[in-house]
């Protein structure tokens, strides 16, 4: 077991907790019997006195050999673990246990009181609790001791500290060794888990751990990890997928421009053949060149957050020079373009060039396709503090099991729409980005054969 594992720093932790427990129970415990000993002593020793108390006021009358009898009586009744000693506070001596013939040493008098009336002594190599008193009676001052051995109480003491020292050692060894089994039992499906998991390689992502049937936190840290695997095994894909469909549209252009100029090199041609050529090497040139940008722009979407110097942004101006650069197109397929936009600004905080590419995108799809003679409708206007701008077309339309994807990179929602028509499926994607870095929202309504509607909602910007 490693030092500083968890299994180990568990059983550390239970045997620390256990031992502080054990030594201020024990502490406590023995304390508490230290203290309920002399609550017992000292009350004996009082009923001693009440009861030399009574013998003098009964016999004192009698005389002083009648007095001393009574009073050996009861020093005898108390047995050898008792003292007693009586005299009158003149000096007269009445009686005395073997060992306290004399005053104690320790007896102090303080303006005709005892000052300490408890304390210990030793009598013949025994302890003793000893309680000292003045008692008058009949007008007559007498000073008492009585004594009591310690040596009962003593012992179970010295019991109470034996055992503590024998058990609290021994219920710290096994306690230790107890939450070390517990902590190996406790963290085995942690293990488990562990060594499923360093299992998983790149090329299988597919696998998931088993998940305990505990309802703890090991069976939520299961379907955590699989819930981190499943987006691990997306992200993987999307990648991979990424990469090859990103390889794919690369390779066509780039294979057309080779093919183009193996072929224009085999024999001398005439200029107006090498003009044609190097036009068509230019067409794909241009296209390879615009794939980069937009695999550059989702290059930067997976780095991190989309940031854009979002800035106030008159989105009618905007929308506007969009729609001045796409006319073109719709006069050239024959299309009736309008356009339904407010006079005054409409400020949003936004970025004017992404802004435009977004709104290009989606105007050049709407002319990509709808067929000639069709219509694309522009609209813009607010609603609930948003910016709405739509672009409505009579084109091809998407089937309804292909809206939910058409934002996803290189998807193309119907054969119709080939490479050299629909472009490489990124401008959606980059799109939607653009829409999310502006915190927005785009969204599709289309039918086959009925056109599509595209809707892009932006926050309005403050005064």
């Amino acid at each position: 077991m490693k030092p500083n594992s968890i299994r180990a720093r568990l059983a550390a932790w239970y045997s620390l907790i256990l031992a502080l427990s054990l030594c201020t129970f024990g502490g406590t415990g023995y304390l508490a019997m230290r203290h309920s000993n002399r609550v017992t002593l000292d009350g004996g020793l009082e009923q001693r006195i009440e009861g030399i108390r009574a013998i003098i006021s009964q016999d004192a009358p009698k005389g002083h050999a009648a007095l001393e009898d009574e009073i050996y009586e009861f020093a005898t009744g108390v047995g050898s673990k008792g003292r007693v000693r009586v005299a009158e506070a003149g000096g007269r001596f009445i009686f005395a246990s073997p060992g306290m013939e004399s005053p104690s040493s320790n007896e102090q008098r303080h303006e005709g009181k005892v000052s300490r009336p408890f304390s210990y002594e030793n009598f013949g190599g025994q302890r003793f609790r000893v309680l000292r008193k003045k008692i008058e009676v009949a007008g007559t001052p007498y000073n008492v001791e009585v004594a009591s051995s310690t040596e009962d109480f003593d012992r179970a003491l010295e019991r109470f500290r034996l055992m503590l020292a024998l058990a609290v050692p021994f219920v710290l060894v096994l306690a230790a060794l107890g939450g070390d089994w517990m902590g190996r039992r406790a963290l085995a499906p942690v293990d488990e888990l562990t060594n499923a998991a360093r299992s998983i390689e790149a090329h299988d992502l597919a696998k998931r751990l088993v998940i305990p049937q505990t309802g703890d936190e090991l069976e939520r840290l299961a379907e955590t990890l699989n819930e981190m695997l499943e987006r691990l095994e997306g992200a993987f894909h999307r990648i991979t997928k990424f990469t090859a469909d990103a390889s794919h549209e690369l390779r066509t252009p780039v294979s057309v421009m080779r093919t183009g100029a193996e072929l224009i090199l085999r024999k001398p041609r005439t200029a107006e053949e090498y003009r044609e050529a190097l036009s068509q090497i230019l067409l794909e040139s241009e296209k390879v060149s615009q794939l980069i940008e937009q695999l550059l722009i989702l290059a930067r979407t997976d780095a991190g957050p989309a940031v854009l110097p979002l800035t106030r942004t008159d989105l009618t101006e905007t929308l506007l020079s969009a729609c001045q650069e796409a006319s073109p197109l719709a006069e050239a397929k024959q299309l009736t373009f309008s356009e339904q936009v407010p006079a005054q600004p409409l400020w949003i905080r936004g970025d004017s060039s992404s802004l435009g590419r977004l709104f290009l995108i989606l105007l050049d799809n709407a002319v990509k396709y709808t067929p000639g003679g069709g219509r694309i409708k522009v609209q813009l206007g607010t609603e609930d503090g948003f910016a709405v701008a739509s672009i409505h077309d009579t084109g091809i339309g998407i089937a309804a099991e292909d809206i939910p994807r058409v934002f996803d990179r290189f998807y193309r929602a119907d054969p119709a729409r080939s490479r050299e028509s629909g472009g490489a499926g990124l401008g959606l994607a980059i799109g939607q980005w653009i829409v999310e870095a502006h915190h927005g929202k785009i969204r599709v309504e289309s039918q086959p054969s009925r056109g599509s509607y595209f809707e892009v909602r932006l926050p309005l910007a403050g005064e």
